[in-house]
Formats: C-alpha cells, sequence, structure tokens
C-alpha cells in the first residue's frame, strides 16, 4: 500500500503540531511557609529597659514592615550622609548596576529570534571561466558579475524552545536586578555597622584615656604615700604596672579606629589617605525604639538574596526544558531574493531576477547518548540550585531569629552592665576616699580600680551591641525592600506562543 507525498506531508505535519504541545519544562514548586514565629520560643513582644541613652525598651511591632529609609531610625545624620555617599560612589554598586544592564541587553538579543532575520547583500566580482570542458578548444571567458538582494531567515517556536531561552534570560535579568538590590542592601547595612562600631571603638578610646588619668593620679597619690612610709614600694611599682597595662589597651583601640575609618572610606568609594572622619560619636545615636518585624511568611518576599536565589531557580527550570527541547525537531525556513547579471545595465531588468524558498526540518537520530546526558546534567543543577535556595531561605530564618534573641538579650546585658558600673564606680568612690583616710589598703583600692575600668568599657560594648543587632535585624528583614520589580518589558508574541508551561514566578 502507498500513500501520496500530500498525504505524508499531513502525517508529517499533524506529528509536529502534536509535539508542539508538549511542554518541557517541569513545573516548579517553592517551600511553603507556614511559621507564625521567627523562635521555637515565644517571640519577645518588649525588652527590658535600663538608664542611660540606649537604655529604652524595644517595642517589636509583628506584621509592619521596615520603612525603606530605615536607617533614618537611628537619627544620625553623620549615618544619613554615609550612605548616600555609599550608595552614589560604591564600586559595588556600579559593578551591579553594569551586570543588571548587560543582562537586559542579552535579554533584548535573545527576544529578537522571535522575528524574521532579514540581511542584505551587494557584491560585484571577476571571473575566468575554465577552458577545460572544451579539452582546451576555447579559451576561457572572462566576465563580471554583479549581484544584489535580500535573504529571510525565520525560526518557527513549534516547540516553544525560542521562549524557553528568552525566560531564561529574563530570569537572568531578575536575578541582576534582584543581585542589585541585595548588594544595596548589604551596602547600608555595612556603613551603619561601620559607623556605630567606630562611635563605640571611639567611646572606648575616650574612657579608656581617662581611666589611664585616673590611674596615673592614683600613682602619684601612691608615691607621695610611700615617701611618707605610708605604703611599701610594691604598691608604687604595682601601681606602676597597671599603668603600663592600661596604656598598652590604647595602641589596640587605636588600630580598631583605624580599620573602621578605613572601610568606611572604602565603603563610600574613597581611598583611606582621602578620607576625612564623618562618623558620629555614640551621643550622636538614637536607639530605635519601636522595631517593625515582618511576618514570617511574607518575608520570602522581603529579602533580595531569596528572589535572587528564585531567580536562579527559575532559570535552571528553563535549563531543562532546553535541553528536552534538543531531542525534537528543529524547523528553519529561509527566503532568498534578488537581482543577478554580468552588465550593470542589465541588473535592474527582470530578466536578471532570482529567487529561492526553502524549509528545514532537522532531527537528532543518533548523539552517543549526548542530550540524553544533558538532560540529566541540567537536572541535577537543577537539584543543586533548589537546594542552594532552601539554604539561602533557611540561613534567612536564622539571621532573623538570631537577631530578636540578640535584642531582647542585649536590653538584658546593658541592664546587669549599668547596675555593675554604678556599683563599681561607687565602691571605687569609697576605696579612694579610704584609701587617703587610711582606712584600707593598696590592694582594696587597686581591686575596685580594675573591676570599675573593666565595667566602664563593658558598659560601652553592651551600649553599641544593642545599636549593631538593631541594624542587623532591620538587614535580616530586608531592610524595607518591597520586592516588587519594575515593570518588566514587553515580551515578544511568538508565533507559537501557547505552545510551552513553564512554572510561573510567585
Amino acid at each position: 500500500m502507498t500513500r501520496s507525498p500530500a498525504a505524508l506531508w499531513a502525517v508529517a505535519c499533524t506529528g509536529v503540531l502534536s509535539l508542539a504541545g508538549c511542554s518541557f519544562a517541569p513545573r516548579y514548586s517553592l517551600p511553603a511557609v507556614q511559621m507564625k514565629s521567627y523562635t521555637h520560643a515565644p517571640s519577645p513582644h518588649a525588652t527590658v529597659s535600663a538608664i542611660g541613652p540606649a537604655g529604652q525598651a524595644q517595642q517589636f511591632d509583628y506584621g509592619v514592615a521596615p520603612a525603606a529609609n530605615w536607617w533614618r531610625q537611628l537619627h544620625s545624620p553623620q549615618i544619613d550622609a554615609l550612605i548616600r555617599q555609599a550608595l552614589a560612589n560604591n564600586p559595588r554598586l556600579v559593578q551591579e548596576r553594569a551586570k543588571l544592564r548587560e543582562a537586559q541587553a542579552a535579554m533584548a538579543a535573545a527576544a529578537g529570534i522571535f522575528y524574521p532575520q532579514v540581511n542584505g547583500d551587494l557584491g560585484a566580482s571577476r571571473q575566468r571561466t575554465s577552458s577545460a570542458g572544451s579539452g582546451g578548444s576555447f579559451p576561457g571567458r572572462i566576465y563580471s558579475l554583479y549581484s544584489g538582494g535580500l535573504a529571510v531567515s525565520y525560526y518557527p517556536d513549534f516547540f516553544g524552545v525560542n521562549r524557553l531561552v528568552f525566560k531564561g534570560e529574563k530570569a537572568l535579568v531578575d536575578y541582576q536586578r534582584y543581585q542589585l538590590d541585595a548588594a544595596r542592601l548589604t551596602l547600608i547595612g555595612n556603613v551603619a555597622t561601620a559607623a556605630i562600631g567606630a562611635a563605640s571603638v571611639r567611646a572606648q578610646i575616650v574612657a579608656t584615656r581617662s581611666i589611664i588619668a585616673h590611674e596615673r593620679s592614683l600613682l602619684k597619690l601612691t608615691e607621695t604615700q610611700y615617701h611618707f612610709g605610708a605604703v611599701p614600694y610594691l604598691s608604687v611599682l604595682t601601681q606602676r604596672g597597671h599603668v603600663a597595662a592600661s596604656e598598652a589597651t590604647l595602641p589596640s583601640l587605636q588600630q580598631q579606629w583605624a580599620v573602621y575609618r578605613h572601610e568606611l572610606a572604602i565603603l563610600v568609594g574613597e581611598l583611606p589617605a582621602q578620607w576625612r572622619d564623618r562618623s558620629p560619636r555614640m551621643s550622636e545615636v538614637r536607639l530605635p525604639v519601636r522595631i517593625p518585624v515582618s511576618l514570617p511568611s511574607t518575608l520570602l518576599q522581603q529579602r533580595p538574596d531569596i528572589r535572587a536565589a528564585e531567580a536562579q531557580l527559575r532559570y535552571a527550570d528553563v535549563e531543562i526544558g532546553v535541553a528536552k527541547a534538543q531531542m525534537y525537531p528543529a524547523v528553519t525556513l529561509t527566503a532568498q531574493f534578488g537581482q543577478e547579471s554580468t552588465a550593470p545595465a542589465a541588473f535592474v531588468h527582470a530578466a536578471s531576477n532570482i529567487w529561492s524558498i526553502a524549509g528545514d526540518l532537522v532531527m537528532p537520530i543518533f548523539a552517543g547518548g549526548t542530550l540524553e546526558a544533558q538532560k540529566r546534567e541540567a537536572i541535577a543543577s537543577y537539584e543543586a540550585t533548589f537546594a542552594a535556595y532552601r539554604q539561602t531561605v533557611l540561613g534567612a530564618f536564622q539571621q532573623v531569629a538570631n537577631a530578636l534573641r540578640a535584642l531582647q538579650h542585649d536590653a538584658q546585658t546593658l541592664r546587669a552592665e549599668e547596675q555593675a558600673l554604678a556599683a563599681n564606680r561607687a565602691a571605687l568612690q569609697v576605696a579612694e576616699t579610704s584609701y587617703r583616710d587610711g582606712a584600707v589598703d593598696y590592694l582594696s583600692l587597686l581591686t575596685a580600680q580594675v573591676q570599675y575600668s573593666n565595667a566602664r568599657l563593658s558598659y560601652i560594648q553592651a551600649q553599641s551591641q544593642r545599636y549593631l543587632d538593631t541594624v542587623s535585624l532591620f538587614v535580616a528583614l530586608g531592610g524595607g525592600w518591597t520586592g516588587q520589580l519594575p515593570a518588566a518589558q514587553p515580551q515578544p508574541a511568538a508565533r507559537s506562543r501557547g505552545a510551552v508551561t513553564m512554572a510561573e514566578e510567585n
């Protein structure tokens, strides 16, 4: 039984159209988050309070997203100015912006496949024919050939491969945009952290210098008492050693301060030698007392790094579809038309017209297992990307949980340090008075002095830690980032647009 060519062509077209309805990209699903709290124990609603500028009780407003300019709750004009300068000049942001433009250009280039590709050519050549065909009886002919025309090629997206590639490029654009937002959030957090760290170390330097000056006064008093025979020379040597030990801590603090200043210089796009200190003092920073805390169910949409990981997951999903599509036929339609003649005057005549129309269908038959291996590679890459996404989500929830508990414990620590500082200050005053009156020995004074010095520095560190952990919580929550992308570029209409189904962005 034989079939006509028309019947065979109809069967082939029916098979191609049926395959065109296939979906190559699998549907992925993101892990659902159904938690009411970030921590295992009940989440704190307020912290304890203490005396001092950083001792206010902080209230947690659950279900409220942070403001976009959350750092202004620190009420520090210096930090505001540093962040503005960093956002304008930081090289990392410049790099991420360039990467975003690069990805957008790549997506625009990929969109061109949906349209016919038209090329024009115009040429002239001088040629000589061979005389071998006439056995050398006639000499070869020398002539000129003039040609020109248009060539049109089109790749019908019967199987949705072109659309898959375009969606992959779009996922990369989203990824780069989210990476830019993540870099911006990280930069703001780093500037605020470095500024607060510099303020804390500066306060510790001031306190240490005050302690050293106080200890030197005690050293003079001890030397005077030694000359009058009230204390042994060992007390003088001990106090000298104590003064030297306190002085030895000063270079370390000064080094920390230099590191913070250099870090701030780099963050705002300057060389360390160009830096003019603009960091605030501890007294110029205010502790935010109302802390917005987004619900766990919305954290996935508020962290740009999570959205970037999700975009990578969409891209990996597309790559599976592309690997599957390589196993199916590829169709190409081409058409050429123009003029060709041996004389310039005849170039525009109808007799010089040339044209051709062609269609190609290429079907892989045997590739030595390459295509199947590429599909397995894409699936494995997707599984790895999915695990990386889950790890990013887990890390985000860990950071929020850690910051919430840190603020709760920081307040308790500050209250204890404030009480310890007050007690040691009073004890030192009593010990100094008693020592001058000869009521206590030098060892009692030295003990009170050491305890007060340690308590004073610990109190300053506890103050700054509340600020630092507050900044960490804002950053962990996404820093007021809404997760909303600007309007996407319109997607070009493909001839077989609905042929491929891909998991939509959540």
